[in-house]
């Protein structure tokens, strides 16, 4: 790849710079295009860790764009300008708290958080549900109630439950969609 001339590469980014205060992203997309691997290295070299180097310099970018304006070549060349940003910020980001788990750590902290026993408020919700449910089930009538508590709650097929109830498999069938059918407008009111 040719790269321009370091005066004629100052003068680029100087331009791209001003482009990009005035918000031209075809311009932010140039400079990014011909400064990220400097940055980018310059970053990793500091921070030792590609996550954060990535990181950084992704937040790095973003001040680039947000204070392009305030880029004054007479003070430094654009490249330096940029690299200092990338310096500072590694340099934060090194002396924040290490909180961070990784690795071994972080397996064994997110297994210590997991816990599969509902919470208060999703023992509340099932609670005022099946409270619901009780009230709309006291509803039906006897042999409704019936079909459907021991084709859902036992499991009984309708064949199983027609068996069981020693009554047609058609009644049977009947007395369960009714049931289903009052019991969905009834929790339907509940809601």
């Amino acid at each position: 790849m040719n790269r321009p001339a370091p005066d004629v590469l100052a003068l680029q980014l100087a331009e791209l710079l001003a482009q990009c205060a005035l918000k031209n992203h075809n311009s932010f997309n140039k400079l990014y295009k011909l400064t990220a691997s400097k940055l980018y290295g310059v970053a990793l070299r500091i921070l030792r860790r590609q996550d954060w180097a990535e990181e950084v310099l992704q937040e790095c970018y973003v001040n680039i764009w947000n204070h392009a304006g305030d880029y004054a070549m007479a003070k430094s060349a654009p490249l330096t300008w940029m690299t200092s940003i990338v310096r500072n910020r590694c340099l934060d980001w090194l002396r924040r708290p290490q909180t961070e788990a990784t690795g071994e750590q972080y397996d064994v902290a997110v297994e210590a958080w997991q816990d599969d026993a509902p919470g208060p408020m999703e023992l509340l919700a099932a609670s005022s549900e099946a409270a619901a449910l009780a009230r709309c089930m006291q509803q039906l009538e006897a042999k409704q109630r019936q079909c459907i508590m021991l084709a859902f709650f036992n499991g009984l097929s309708h064949s199983e439950l027609a068996a069981h109830m020693k009554q047609p498999l058609g009644t049977v069938k009947t007395w369960v969609r009714r049931g289903l059918e009052r019991l969905k407008g009834c929790l339907g009111e509940a809601a």
